[in-house]
């Protein structure tokens, strides 16, 4: 696949990852942890029928034969599906999207932590800015009331999953270069055990359920084209475009997002959102093409 092509796609994916959002508002019945179930539920369905075709009865074998990497990378996809919906029943999509992008500095300071990579002051800096802004947007949530905290505070869950999930990844790729034979974590088998978990989970707290046909159809969009389909492309994706370049367009994620939840709910980003916002993109962009120039 051409750079350009791979670059295409991956707006594409952020495309269909930012609809969460704005899908959300428009729901008539279902709520909370039912949103979470249904979407959670059909993203395993669409997986499980992809996989399917893709690897044929043999799917069934790797499943049982999955490595506790793969079960402990599943526990946080699982988290984050979960905690993404979660969180948007309780705060603005803003609020959600920008918290969430904490999530490569996140993984930056895990890998210094726990698999002791070097962070040049660039990364360093970004984590520091990041911060600010997340700290501006939870003192401003914290003077105007507890429900849009609490959103937030659920929200951060997913940049923690995420985190743990790709440190968890580095550490396996970093076994299986030192020891012949080993094989890696298989991301797609580990994000449908993911789907699976939090689907198992949520059902008990989500009945009765009270999703109509309206909502079951967008919940269904959610989970085959905003969850199933971007996933399937990224894995691919990874295997021509570098990380920093993936970490970097995956940030329109946040821009699409924001956009389409003004545009089609008439949500606003509250000033707090767009200053703690502003300061996160700028640590992450900053970042980001400052890695680029240097591994040039």
């Amino acid at each position: 696949m051409k750079h350009s092509r791979a670059v295409l796609l991956m707006i594409a994916v952020t495309l269909l990852w930012s609809t969460a959002g704005v899908v959300s508002r428009h729901l008539e019945a279902a709520r909370s942890f039912e949103i979470t179930f249904w979407r959670s539920g059909f993203n395993a369905l669409a997986l499980a029928l992809a996989l399917v075709w893709m690897r044929g009865p043999a799917l069934w074998g790797q499943l049982r034969a999955a490595g506790r990497p793969v079960w402990i990378s599943g526990l946080c996809w699982a988290t984050m599906f979960t905690a993404f919906m979660l969180a948007l029943t309780q705060t603005s999509v803003a609020n959600v999207l920008v918290t969430m992008s904490l999530g490569p500095l996140l993984t930056a300071l895990f890998a210094r932590l726990f698999l002791h990579h070097r962070l040049p002051a660039r990364t360093w800096g970004a984590i520091a800015l990041g911060s600010a802004g997340i700290a501006w947007m939870f003192g401003h949530e914290m003077r105007g009331g507890g429900q849009a905290l609490a959103g937030m505070a659920i929200a951060f869950a997913v940049p923690l999953a995420a985190a743990t999930n790709w440190t968890l990844l580095q550490h396996s790729h970093r076994r299986v270069a030192a020891e012949e034979g080993a094989a890696p974590p298989d991301m797609l088998l580990a994000v449908l055990l993911g789907a699976l978990i939090s689907a198992a989970l949520t059902l008990p707290l989500a009945w009765p359920l009270q999703a109509g046909w309206h909502d079951l159809g967008l919940l269904a969009g959610l989970g085959v084209f905003q969850l199933a389909l971007p996933c399937l492309i990224v894995v691919q994706l990874s295997r021509v475009l570098p990380a920093p370049e993936i970490a970097l367009l995956g940030l329109l994620e946040v821009i699409f997002g924001v956009l389409w939840a003004w545009l089609g709910a008439g949500e606003a980003p509250s000033s707090a959102a767009l200053a703690g916002g502003a300061m996160v993109l700028a640590a992450l962009v900053g970042n980001e093409i400052l890695g680029l120039r240097a591994g040039r």
